[in-house]
């Protein structure tokens, strides 16, 4: 693995899983250009890794993530339109390489996630979050607006939503957060990682490829015109069938046993 300054990155469950984790708690784990182009750099890396089940993103200490670092911000207000559109599209390119990793990815709410820090919580697949963490899409606060980050947070929570919350900037906890569908599970603090755990031994009973299948099919299909879902699925299920985990976990079904990728890990 490659060296990084703002992330750490460890391995769990016989290298099954991978856990980036944001590194600068004392900036609230914000983010500036060198983290944002080590998360490219991780998730690129990282998705790659086909023995990978999953890859937890969480931040240390306290906080998720608070948005764009203050630093940054000063910065961008000497920058030219020009360059505020490269900045922008950069995060946009992040936003785009976290969406499409072909690994689930976990999102561990450990704490207040504001701004951008949204954004990564709406690119991953799975999102569980502790229930003191605080939400926030803060940026018309500021005279801008969540721009880059919108196309994620409105497939996740919906245009009414975003209506009310973009709007406003206000800040939420995590209940609202899972009732509009940003989270999909909250826990105290003290059993936050327990709950990963559940979520993590459910993916590690999963055939590893046809998890990356499966989530292919959920971030496309959905917006397909009818036959041309209509062929890809087709064809994805029977290619999936004559493949080697499709085989092997047919067999095992009709076998009464373990499949090999649950077994070959114990």
């Amino acid at each position: 693995m490659l060296d990084y300054q703002h992330l750490t990155i460890t391995y769990t469950h016989q290298d099954r899983v991978a856990r980036v984790a944001l590194n600068r708690p004392e900036v609230r784990n914000a983010f500036n250009t060198q983290t944002m182009q080590e998360l490219v750099r991780a998730f690129q890396t990282l998705g790659m890794d086909e023995r990978l089940h999953a890859i937890v993103l969480t931040g240390s200490g306290s906080v998720f993530c608070a948005g764009a670092d203050v630093s940054m911000m000063q910065q961008s207000i000497h920058y030219t339109e020009e360059q505020n559109l490269e900045e922008a599209l950069f995060l946009s390119d992040l936003l785009h390489t976290i969406n499409t990793c072909p690994c689930t990815v976990i999102g561990r709410v450990n704490g207040a996630a504001m701004g951008g820090g949204v954004g990564l919580i709406a690119v991953c697949d799975i999102v569980i979050a502790t229930q003191t963490a605080r939400f926030g899409l803060s940026e018309v606060k500021l005279g801008i607006a969540p721009a880059a980050i919108s196309p994620y947070v409105m497939r996740k929570i919906g245009e009414s939503q975003a209506r009310a919350l973009f709007m406003t900037g206000e800040r939420f906890d995590a209940e609202r957060a899972q009732r509009i569908g940003l989270v999909h599970a909250i826990a105290p603090a003290e059993e936050l990682d327990e709950a990963l755990e559940k979520t993590l031994a459910e993916l590690l009973t999963s055939a590893p490829q046809a998890a990356r299948v499966c989530k292919m099919l959920a971030l496309s299909v959905g917006t397909m015109p009818h036959d041309e879902a209509r062929r890809l699925t087709a064809a994805t299920i029977a290619k999936l069938r004559v493949s080697p985990e499709g085989q092997e976990g047919l067999r095992s079904f009709l076998e009464k046993r373990k499949p090999t990728w649950i077994t070959s890990a114990n």
